[in-house]
C-alpha cells in the first residue's frame, strides 16, 4: 500500500515522505511548495527541518493559525484545512492524520500489540516492550498524533512493536484500532475513568472494549470478571493472579519489588505493586501466545525500567516515597491502597483528587476513603473532596505547602510515604519541596 512515494534512507534509517505520498495517504490536495518530510510534528515549537506540520483544532486556537511560523521553523510541509503553500489541504484535518497513520502503520509488516484499559496500560506496555525486546512509543504517547510519529519512526526491519491506545472520548478506541491495526490486543483492567465524557462504567466499558477487534486477544481476570458483568464474556484467555488461562502463583508484593511464579520460573519485578507483577505477568502471557521462550522474558523483566510517577521509590532524609501520582483513578488507587496496607512498619498515605468523573466524582471520591478506612488507614486528602473524605477518617490539607508541613511534623526515617493522584495536582511535587 502506497509504497510509491516512500522511501528509505538505509544509512541513517530515516524514512522520507514525498509531499505525492502524503496527499495520497490523507486523501488531500497538494498545493506546490512542499518537499520530502522525515518527521512529524503537531506543536509548531518542536518543528524542526524536514518536517511535516500537522495542523490540528486546539482547545483555544487552532494549530492553522501556527503554519507559517512552522514553515519558517524548517517544515516542508503542512497538512491543514486551509490553502497554502507547500500544503497538502483536507477537509478535517485530525481524520486525515488517522489516515495518515493508518498508511504509516501498513508500510510496518513486523507484529503489533496494543495495549489498552482504565489503568496499568503505560506499565504494561514497557513490560511488554523491554519482555520481548520490541520498540514501543515512551511514556503514555497514547493518541493518535504521537501513535502516527512512532510508526513514521519505526523501523521495518523490527520484529514487533507495542503501542498504548488511550482513550477519553467515545469512538476513539475505533479510531485508534483502524490506526495501529493490531495483531493481538492486550486489555488490562476496566473501572471508572473520563467519565466526563464516557458517562458511566458501563460506557467505559463499551469503549475501552473495542480493543476486542484485535484478531488475538488477551484479558485480564479484572477485565473478564467486568465484561461478563455487563453480558460481553467472550471465552478470550486471560492473565492473573487467580484461575486464569495463564495464571502466575506465589505473588509476593515487597516493598522494593515484586515477585511470582509462573509456570517454571521465579519472576522478580524491580517495582513494588501489584501494577507492576500484572504487566509482568501479562508480558510472560503473551511470549507463551505468540511462542516465544518466558525464559528470556522474565529475565529481561528483571531490568525492566518505567516512566517516573509509577510506584518510583525515591529516598528523602531516610523517608522511603513511593510516587505512583503519574494519574489516578479509583481502580488504581484502591489497588495502591491495598499494597500500601500490606507493608510492614509505619506508613503513611497521601492522595490527591482524581480527575475527570463527572457527576460520579463526590461518590467515587468517598468509595475511595471507606476502603483506605477498612483497610486501616487514615491518608491525608487534598482536593475539592478532602474534608468529606477525612470526616471518613484521616485528615485534609488545603494546599501542597500545608501537606508538606503535616507530613514533615509526623514523618521518620524509615517511614513509607505513598502518593497518588492524578497528575494535574503536581502531588509529586512535595518530594522537590521537602528539600526546599
Amino acid at each position: 500500500m502506497l509504497k510509491g512515494g516512500e522511501r528509505l534512507v538505509h544509512l541513517a534509517q530515516v524514512r522520507e515522505l514525498t509531499p505525492e505520498w502524503v496527499a495520497e495517504a490523507t486523501g488531500g490536495r497538494l498545493h506546490p511548495g512542499g518537499k520530502p518530510v522525515r518527521d512529524l510534528h503537531w506543536d509548531s515549537r518542536e518543528i524542526g527541518p524536514r518536517s511535516l506540520f500537522v495542523a490540528l483544532p486546539g482547545t483555544r486556537v487552532h494549530g492553522r493559525a501556527f503554519a507559517e511560523e512552522a514553515r519558517a521553523r524548517g517544515a516542508h510541509l503542512v497538512l491543514s484545512d486551509r490553502p497554502g503553500p507547500a500544503t497538502v489541504e483536507v477537509a478535517d484535518t485530525a481524520q486525515a492524520l488517522l489516515r495518515l497513520g493508518g498508511a504509516l502503520r501498513g508500510l510496518f509488516p513486523g507484529l503489533v500489540v496494543a495495549v489498552g484499559g482504565s489503568s496499568g496500560k503505560t506499565t504494561t506496555k514497557e513490560a511488554l516492550a523491554q519482555g520481548l525486546g520490541f520498540p514501543a512509543p515512551p511514556g503514555n504517547q497514547n493518541t493518535a498524533p504521537p501513535l502516527a510519529r512512532f510508526f513514521l519512526h519505526l523501523d521495518p526491519k523490527a520484529e514487533g512493536a507495542v503501542v498504548e491506545l488511550g482513550v477519553d472520548r467515545k469512538g476513539e478506541m475505533a479510531e485508534l484500532m483502524a490506526l495501529a491495526q493490531p495483531h493481538l490486543g492486550v486489555l488490562t483492567a476496566l473501572g471508572e475513568e473520563h467519565l466526563q465524557a464516557l458517562g458511566s462504567l458501563e460506557g467505559v466499558v463499551a469503549e475501552e472494549s473495542g480493543l476486542l477487534q484485535a484478531p488475538q486477544v488477551l484479558v485480564s481476570l479484572q477485565a473478564a470478571e467486568v465484561l461478563g458483568a455487563f453480558g460481553l464474556g467472550g471465552g478470550w484467555p486471560t492473565y492473573g493472579f487467580g484461575q486464569a488461562t495463564f495464571p502466575g502463583h506465589d505473588l509476593s508484593l515487597l516493598p522494593e519489588e515484586s515477585r511470582f511464579r509462573y509456570g517454571g520460573l521465579e519472576v522478580r519485578v524491580p517495582y513494588p505493586g501489584l501494577g507492576p507483577a500484572l504487566g509482568a505477568l501479562a508480558a510472560l502471557a503473551v511470549a507463551d501466545l505468540l511462542g516465544r521462550d518466558p525464559k528470556e522474558v522474565a529475565e529481561r523483566l528483571e531490568g525492566l525500567r518505567l516512566p517516573p510517577g509509577r510506584m518510583e521509590r525515591r529516598e528523602k532524609e531516610g523517608v522511603v516515597f513511593l510516587h505512583d501520582a503519574y494519574n489516578a483513578n479509583p481502580l488504581s488507587v484502591k489497588a495502591g491502597l491495598a499494597w500500601l496496607a500490606a507493608q510492614p512498619g509505619r506508613k503513611w498515605a497521601v492522595l490527591g483528587e482524581m480527575r475527570e468523573l463527572g457527576e460520579e466524582a463526590f461518590r467515587l471520591h468517598l468509595e475511595v476513603a471507606e476502603e483506605a478506612v477498612r483497610l486501616g488507614l487514615r491518608p491525608l486528602y487534598l482536593g475539592s473532596y478532602a474534608p468529606a473524605q477525612a470526616a471518613l477518617g484521616g485528615e485534609a490539607a488545603g494546599s501542597l505547602e500545608e501537606a508538606l508541613a503535616w507530613l514533615k511534623a509526623r514523618v521518620k526515617p524509615g517511614d513509607l510515604v505513598y502518593l497518588k493522584a492524578s497528575r494535574a495536582l503536581g502531588l509529586e511535587r512535595i518530594l522537590d519541596l521537602w528539600d526546599a
